[in-house]
């Protein structure tokens, strides 16, 4: 039996028939699309994923450890999604970041400092600090390029403070909006350099959540004044970045009775007009515990509310297919933010040496007197 249902169904009939013969591909897309990203369950597609992608068609993919033994195996897992949709521009994404949040790893690959290591070179000498992270950011995208991946969830634009949950900790770029929007911005453009598409997150800002959104919902009561400070660097970054990622945080001085994911209010009023954001907008990981409802049921709250995409990332072909048949197809708006934002990056003739950009990198921080 064929996963799916009739949505599903109707969704293989359109995509499989006419409707991809002419006309702009946002247009196209926004017949056709889940806006969603998900997983997969493990080194390659079974059979029932296959089928089921085919048929939902969704937005992309994030991949975990679970996907990833080696670059040859990992290469033929991203060639293996491209090759069920018939698109090269293929919205391919995982979390690396470096230090604890790292997707790849030895021995297969390599190992990347936490992003506050960088912070730290940035309180000593900041251009040697901006310098370093931009060149590990290319580094680290040539790696995942390599792999068929398109997007990294990285640019960490969170402020740091005193109550920080540990859930960002050693994630943060530092304490200040303005060395936070600074080393943003050098992780977006070492990323675009590899042709990879970096991530603004989590918007509006998850420093001053005491808990983990993972586990519990972080509720946070500073006033709209003091949350300035929070929305400073993706103010800064809005018009650099093509894909950012909401929190889910409910702030109290703007909507006491959702969080910012599937906030109507936030998500307008703050995200796309106060920050600024207009790219392609996806929430947090829809399976957080932070959220309450069924996963199709969080998903549409979260759509309804403004973001463009679910991100989804278990691999549960039930939830999956929950959400796709209850989510529809992507607005042709949020259409066109995926395609402008894979756009928006070019994969270089030639890869950069991965091991000059590590020395140079290095080098900077032995310069500063602190070492990897």
């Amino acid at each position: 039996k064929r996963p799916g249902g009739p949505a599903l169904a109707r969704l293989s009939t359109v995509m499989h028939g006419s409707v991809l013969a002419a006309g702009p591909l946002c247009s196209h897309l926004s017949q056709v699309m889940t806006p969603a990203i998900f997983g997969c369950s493990g080194l390659e597609l079974t059979a029932d994923e296959r089928a089921f992608f085919r048929e939902a068609d969704p937005a992309g993919y994030i991949l975990f450890k679970r996907n990833c033994e080696n670059p040859e195996q990992l290469r033929r897992l991203t060639d293996s999604l491209r090759e069920i949709h018939g698109r090269d521009r293929l919205l391919v994404s995982i979390d690396q970041e470096g230090g604890r949040v790292a997707r790849l790893g030895p021995p297969a690959w390599r190992k990347w400092p936490a992003p506050a290591r960088f912070g730290e070179l940035f309180e000593h000498a900041p251009a040697s600090g901006i310098e370093a992270m931009r060149l590990n950011s290319e580094a680290m995208g040539t790696e995942l390029a390599a792999a068929g991946i398109t997007v990294d969830y990285h640019a960490p634009c969170d402020v740091a403070r005193p109550e920080t949950d540990d859930v960002i900790g050693d994630r943060a770029l530092g304490a200040e909006p303005m060395q936070v929007a600074a080393l943003g911005r050098a992780i977006l453009e070492g990323m675009a350099s590899a042709g990879v598409v970096g991530c603004l997150k989590h918007m509006p800002g998850h420093g001053r959540a005491t808990a983990d959104s993972h586990k519990d919902l972080p509720v946070v009561e500073a006033p709209d004044a003091d949350l300035k400070i929070d929305t400073a660097p993706f103010e800064s970054l809005a018009g650099r970045a093509t894909i950012g990622m909401t929190a889910h945080i409910v702030f109290t001085d703007w909507d006491a009775d959702r969080p910012a994911t599937q906030s109507p209010w936030v998500i307008e009023n703050i995200i796309r007009q106060r920050i600024g954001f207009d790219g392609l907008l996806m929430t947090d990981d829809i399976d957080m515990q932070a959220l309450d409802g069924t996963i199709p049921e969080r998903s549409v709250r979260a759509l309804e509310a403004g973001c463009d995409l679910v991100l989804n990332c278990w691999a549960k072909l039930d939830d999956m297919t929950g959400i796709a048949e209850n989510c529809g197809p992507i607005r042709e708006e949020s259409a066109a933010r995926l395609e402008r934002a894979l756009a928006s990056v070019e994969i270089p003739t030639e890869p950069a040496d991965i091991d000059a950009l590590v020395a140079m990198r290095d080098a900077l921080f032995t310069a500063a007197g602190l070492s990897l």
